[in-house]
């Protein structure tokens, strides 16, 4: 039986393996040495992968792995109020639909409804592109500062990373 791969800065079996980005990762790649991102303190590390498990899935260039979601949400900024609907969240950010007229690098204060029983998760967001997929946000603080956030984020990875194999 495979041993799980843990992150050497954190200790948690979160971790995700990464694309190679330079000559050094390539050329560690031959000796079955790969990259792999920690979901749960951002520590990008190399890492003996034979003998090791962890999820199939590969982060693309993004940061964080995207979970996908349904969940409402309001938010404001300036004059701007909106609603709309979460389509995917991750440590990083999140990705919404809405009707509102947003412009990249506005700053905004989501509330996002996690659970029906609780009170909305708040944070605060930067718009960082708006495109016919939806208002692709950035968190202004990462979501290891936020309890609640990185809570569902770590319920959901396991979920989500158990049962894919994208």
């Amino acid at each position: 039986m495979a041993q799980p791969l843990t992150c050497p800065q954190c200790g948690q079996e979160n971790v995700f393996r990464s694309r190679c980005s330079t000559l050094m990762e390539r050329l560690q790649s031959l000796a079955c040495i790969a990259s792999f991102h920690c979901q749960s303190c951002s520590f990008r590390f190399p890492a003996f992968r034979l003998g090791r498990s962890y999820p199939v899935q590969m982060l693309d260039r993004r940061k964080h792995l995207r979970i996908p979601v349904r969940l409402f949400l309001s938010f404001s900024g300036g004059k701007v109020r909106g609603e709309g609907t979460v389509l995917d969240i991750s440590m990083g950010g999140c990705i919404i639909e809405s009707q509102a007229s947003v412009r990249v690098d506005d700053i905004f204060y989501l509330q996002i409804a996690l659970d029906t029983d609780q009170t909305p998760l708040e944070v605060a967001a930067m718009v960082r592109s708006v495109s016919s997929r939806g208002i692709a946000f950035k968190f202004l603080r990462s979501a290891q500062e936020n309890k609640r956030l990185l809570a569902f984020v770590h319920t959901k990875t396991a979920s989500f990373g158990a049962g894919s194999s994208t």
